[in-house]
């Protein structure tokens, strides 16, 4: 199993550089398939019906969401869809609307995308670890092969889910803090592993948002609105793992960062 992973689109220029990339990517990578985390991709705050159809045009499989997923009211209009390729993280309360997990069929092989989100420096949620235990109980007969987007902001809390899971998942890999790490790796027991993926955005911006706005921040420690950069260089982060089908272990992971100072086909 090849999955291609692309790390939180922020706003406009995210959401081109993602579309501008994916034709490339795929042509080198040949993923089976394709996980993009989208919960920043409308103006940097959640996501919107028209967006999470061009994603799916584009050729994106399923779409994780985050800490921001109910920032833009227009998901719920869509969210509740049982055929819907996009996931929100399993340990929201329960009734939240949406699904926290999907098995994708990908010709006689399964895989399943679970999102989960971290409660270290975030909105206290079920505890994320009891609820990979309670949801690979629940598929632990349908695949073995299964990827985690784990959105969460401690570093710390991400490494601890790398190794809780590892033998138990195909791979944990890490969003939120808009930072792609240099620590991707394969676990001892067979799961690839990556701190944070990073973003998909502008380059010349601090997270994705306009540099002068989060200057103010620091200096003044007066509240300001995020806006983010709708022209300028470009940015997409992300990772390519490999998957045994048989085992579900890990065989790969690669780190994919592509902008004007690193275009794409270069030495990664």
């Amino acid at each position: 199993m090849k999955v291609l992973f692309v790390g939180d689109v922020v706003g406009s220029i995210g959401r081109k550089m993602l579309i501008e990339s994916l034709p490339a990517l795929k042509a080198k990578y040949r993923p089976q398939l394709t996980i993009v985390n989208g919960e920043n991709a409308a103006a940097g705050r959640g996501i919107t019906e028209k967006i999470y159809k061009e994603f799916l045009q584009a050729g994106v499989d399923v779409i994780t969401m985050g800490n921001h997923t109910w920032d833009n009211r227009d998901i719920f209009e869509f969210i509740g869809n049982e055929k819907i390729k996009m996931i929100r993280p399993a340990n929201f309360p329960e009734g939240t609307p949406g699904l926290g997990y999907k098995i994708i069929q990908i010709n006689q092989n399964k895989i399943a995308v679970i999102n989960v989100q971290g409660r270290v420096f975030l909105n206290a949620l079920d505890d994320p670890f009891r609820k990979m235990d309670a949801i690979l109980e629940e598929i632990g007969d349908e695949t073995n092969c299964i990827f985690v987007d784990f959105h969460a902001e401690a570093t710390s809390e991400k490494q601890a889910m790398g190794w809780y899971l590892d033998g138990r998942v195909s791979a944990v890999v890490g969003t939120h803090t808009h930072i792609q790490t240099n620590d991707a790796r394969i676990l001892p027991q067979g799961t690839a592993y990556l701190t944070d993926a990073g973003m998909t955005g502008a380059y010349d911006s601090i997270l994705g948002v306009e540099r002068h706005i989060i200057l103010e921040k620091f200096l003044t420690q007066l509240p300001v609105r995020h806006e983010i950069p709708e022209e300028g260089r470009k940015l997409l982060s992300g990772c390519y793992i490999e998957i045994d089908d048989r085992t579900g272990k890990a065989t790969k992971i690669e780190n994919i960062l592509i902008n004007e100072d690193r275009p794409f086909g270069s030495d990664y």
